[in-house]
């Protein structure tokens, strides 16, 4: 290892040492999307800095693995277990069946993730592959007293759990602490706090996806999901629990409760959590109506990485506010950096031992609580250090690996194949062209421009200048 990780915990609330219940190996669980709609940026926040999380881990010498959820059904438009199924809602707005609406948007989830260069984990697990598993947990809960049978469904008792509010270190009076919605009085419960694991036909009758349970026709609710598949796929003691804050109460503090009770034992060590992406109205949310995605950024010529960035300046742990303007700076930034990295010119092979420093100082910033703004700074101070053009590019690619922010290019690292008698004439073509803008002779700074391009070469003018790139 690199160097020791340090992690803030939520369920201790402290940032404590990193330590695997197998070493070298990290059995990490993240919450997926509920895939009735497109993911909006602040939703993919927490998944750009998920990814950083894992590959920081990596880099530091874990083997990782990996497990997501894609919920399909289940999810209810409360976090009181009331209102529609999002999933039949979105089935419902568009006209289409459940299953279609649930491969669209995993589809247009997996392309944002692909656009922010946001690994895909390991195993992705639809909820609605698991009936099986969620029927033999259930069942072992209401064996073991945990869970009971009221107006055809079955609850998951809460009285029975001492330490219910761990994670969230409230209690009983604070349950709409943290709640998105509203907590309705459900009739049929014991305690306000107990939460649905079965559905029957007898609450949702236009609920399309319904399975054969012990308990009658019906469908698992949202949270039983991913106890079970975090328990099938990554065993019974889980490393690290990803997701955004949103997601502790109820959620994740319903995945505890559940997942010891059946258990018998704790289950996860370390619980990872990002705040919220605010807009100048608060937090983004679907249900607000208009929000933004990645392929609307797109559309306004945003390139991906430059939201990728826009995240990593900021502590996963902070409120971030989103605003164009912002993002106008954080994309300039980028430019700069990026044509910063192309004029590198590097002459032989790296120099690995006078590397090796600037690899542990890099490493060490993101095993103290994944501080990406002080990775990035790490970034630019390379461009100070006393150190050849090929180590430095080198060092920017290896961190890269974590960052993901396509530092090196294809196309700028062609500028190294470029000869050095063509770069000092692209170079001059470019000076020629600024020139001739300043005198406003547009028509032969276009001629310029068109001249390069017959060459095979692109520019590209921001307000930090002119860059170039091979065709």
């Amino acid at each position: 290892m690199l160097s020791k990780y340090y992690l803030y915990n939520t369920l201790t609330k402290q940032i404590d040492e990193f330590i695997s219940n197998e070493p070298g190996v990290v059995k990490m669980y993240t919450c997926g999307p509920t895939v009735y709609h497109f993911a909006h940026i602040g939703n993919l926040r927490s998944y750009i800095m998920e990814d950083i999380l894992e590959k920081s881990l990596v880099y530091d010498g874990y083997r990782v693995d990996r497990v997501m959820n894609i919920t399909d059904v289940g999810h209810l438009s409360s976090d009181a277990d009331t209102g529609e199924d999002k999933m039949v809602k979105g089935a419902k707005r568009e006209h289409k069946t459940v299953l279609e609406i649930a491969q669209y948007y995993t589809d247009a989830f997996f392309k944002d993730c692909e656009d922010l260069n946001i690994r895909k984990p390991d195993t992705v697990v639809p909820a609605t592959s698991c009936i099986d598993e969620f029927i033999k947990v259930i069942e072992s809960l209401l064996e073991k007293g945990y869970a009971y049978r009221s107006g055809e469904n079955i609850y998951f008792d809460t009285s029975k759990v001492s330490d219910y509010y761990a994670l969230t270190g409230h209690n009983s009076n604070d349950l709409r602490v943290g709640v998105r919605d509203d907590v309705d009085e459900d009739e049929n419960k014991r305690n306000k706090a107990d939460f649905v694991l079965w559905f029957t036909k007898s609450k949702f009758e236009d609920q399309q996806l319904k399975w054969d349970s012990p308990w009658g026709v019906g469908y698992p609710g949202w949270h039983i999901e991913c106890s079970c598949i975090s328990i099938k796929n990554l065993g019974e003691r889980l490393d690290i629990h990803c997701g955004g804050v949103d997601n502790i109460f109820p959620h994740h503090t319903n995945e505890i409760a559940q997942s010891e009770a059946f258990l018998g034992h704790k289950w996860c060590n370390y619980w990872f959590h990002v705040q919220h992406l605010n807009d100048k109205e608060g937090k983004m949310s679907k249900s607000r109506g208009e929000f933004l995605t990645v392929s609307l950024l797109k559309s306004l010529n945003y390139d991906p990485m430059v939201y990728r960035m826009f995240c990593l300046q900021s502590h996963y742990r902070k409120p971030l506010e989103f605003s164009y303007a912002a993002l106008d700076n954080v994309a300039s930034a980028y430019e700069r950096l990026k044509s910063r990295i192309a004029a590198l010119k590097p002459d032989g092979e790296p120099d690995m031992e006078a590397a090796a420093p600037y690899r542990t100082e890099f490493a060490e910033v993101l095993c103290n609580d994944l501080n990406t703004s002080m990775a990035l700074t790490k970034v630019y101070d390379i461009f100070k250090a006393p150190l050849d053009d090929a180590t430095k590019l080198w060092l920017i690619k290896d961190f890269d690996t974590v960052l993901s922010l396509n530092l090196v290019s294809e196309k700028e690292e062609s500028h190294t194949d470029t000869d050095d008698g063509l770069v000092a004439i692209i170079e001059a073509k470019i000076s020629e062209r600024a020139e001739a803008k300043k005198a406003r002779d547009y028509a032969k700074a276009d001629a310029i421009r068109d001249e390069l391009k017959a060459m095979g070469i692109q520019l590209k003018d921001s307000k930090e200048g002119t860059t170039w790139e091979k065709i």
